[in-house]
């Protein structure tokens, strides 16, 4: 996710790197690369200029702490120049109504469809949401199945109409079906077009009049860059949408709808989608977003990934069975799993601070796993439960019931031996430290 801008403003802050202190002319410089790392990102011209503009004259007005290097004031500013052109803060969309009515609008292409599905998952399994699914996009072939399909995977209904082909219709029946039937929200997701057109804007258009959504979010794949931000104001100009939804982040994307969308149509980005699996939604947050783009990380992001997931009744047990130097394959393979749910592999490391730059040219994905499952798998219960079992006939028959090699096995069984002994030293300094008679414990920590 924005690797490239994420380089470039990186060598720009590189030349204030060893100043001593800010000048005009190393300003003028770092300004200058900055502009042009926004404009290869696909940046509006208009707002990269405002925007280096505003950087120059903060940066000429600062006074610069002693302890405070003239790159590091820089990036500060730049940090903060970030999230106020991306919105300054989060925005929730409106799911006030009975039931609230969210009309989905787009190109073709754009994902409206996926999102559509994305949504309600998000709505029902983390907001207690009891959604309803409008398939109006009567127009493109499979449309219709291919939201029955998506409703399925997350246990959400989806309404339709056998030989209906008008979406204002299916529109208002969606909605009374919704009462009939108890569902709090009804997400319409309408047709597309390969480029806006009259028919398509007149279509929307009829829908929003005829069933007043408490919500128009306006879906916009992020790799079309500047097009995609000249679609979005024609679409505000007809359909004056509430949010924008950015796709496909997770993609070779420049980043340039992404920091000049809200610019051009002020209109704050409520949701990005960064994958294809169905859960993989995430509420846009401005400063976040930014401490991604800098290289920062995203920790708080990463945190609540892994909340969702990991159970802390279960996590308590973990942290006792650990202590006791009871973890098994069984508990790592659990782990394992947990891991694979919170999205893709490389995306979580690199919203580890420093970590992103390191992992960036790495193959990483949910295969990297592959082999281990294989191995824990080839592994009878009672092995996985007692890993000291694990002699040299029994490592050979895993191996060749893995497809690995006995190397293979050795090596992961020494890790998984080297990382129990090190949990349980930790889990016994934590407990240590806790005890206020141990002071030599304390002091050696």
């Amino acid at each position: 996710m924005f690797d490239s801008l994420t380089d470039r403003l990186e060598r720009s802050f590189k030349i204030l790197k060893g100043e001593g202190r800010i000048t005009e002319i190393n300003v003028a410089e770092t300004v200058k690369e900055i502009r042009r790392s926004l404009l290869d990102a696909d940046v509006n011209y208009k707002i990269a200029k405002s925007f280096t503009d505003t950087i120059k004259q903060k940066a000429l007005g600062q006074k610069i702490l002693a302890s405070v290097k003239p790159g590091q004031m820089m990036v500060k500013i730049v940090h903060d120049e970030l999230i106020g052109l991306m919105g300054g803060s989060h925005v929730d969309i409106n799911l006030k109504g009975s039931p609230a009515v969210i009309l989905i609008a787009g190109l073709q292409g754009s994902g409206k469809t996926t999102f559509s599905a994305k949504l309600a998952g998000h709505l029902h399994h983390k907001r207690g949401k009891n959604p309803l699914l409008a398939a109006c996009d009567v127009y493109r072939p499979a449309a219709i199945e291919q939201l029955k399909i998506l409703g399925e995977q997350i246990g959400v209904p989806v309404f339709t109409e056998e030989g209906n082909m008008n979406p204002v219709k299916l529109s208002q029946l969606a909605i009374r079906h919704a009462r009939q039937n108890g569902n709090d929200t009804v997400i319409i997701d309408t047709a597309g077009r390969l480029a806006v057109d009259t028919e398509m804007m007149n279509e929307i258009e009829s829908i929003k009049k005829s069933v007043s959504p408490h919500e128009i979010l306006f879906v916009v794949d992020s790799m079309t860059g500047q097009d995609a931000v000249n679609t979005a104001r024609e679409f505000n100009e007809r359909l004056n949408f509430d949010g924008v939804i950015l796709t496909k982040l997770d993609g070779d994307t420049r980043g340039g709808a992404a920091l000049s969308i809200r610019a051009v149509v002020d209109k704050p980005i409520k949701f990005v989608s960064v994958g294809e699996k169905i859960d993989s939604i995430e509420l846009f947050h401005p400063e976040r977003m930014a401490d991604r783009i800098l290289g920062m990380g995203d920790i708080v992001t990463l945190v609540e990934k892994a909340q969702e997931q990991f159970d802390v009744e279960e996590a308590r047990k973990l942290q006792k069975k650990i202590a006791k130097n009871q973890f098994t394959f069984s508990d790592f393979l659990t782990q394992i799993q947990q891991i694979k749910k919170m999205g893709n592999i490389k995306d979580l490391a690199s919203m580890i601070p420093g970590v992103g730059k390191a992992v960036k040219n790495m193959d990483m994905d949910d295969d990297s796993f592959k082999h281990i499952e294989a191995i824990i798998y080839s592994m009878t219960p009672y092995e996985r439960d007692h890993p000291e079992t694990l002699n040299g006939s029994r490592r050979k028959r895993i191996a060749e019931g893995s497809g690995t090699s006995v190397q293979e096995v050795n090596r992961l069984t020494k890790q998984f031996d080297e990382t129990r002994k090190m949990m349980k030293a930790m889990a016994a300094n934590k407990n240590q430290i806790k005890m206020p008679g141990n002071m030599s414990m304390m002091n050696r920590n």
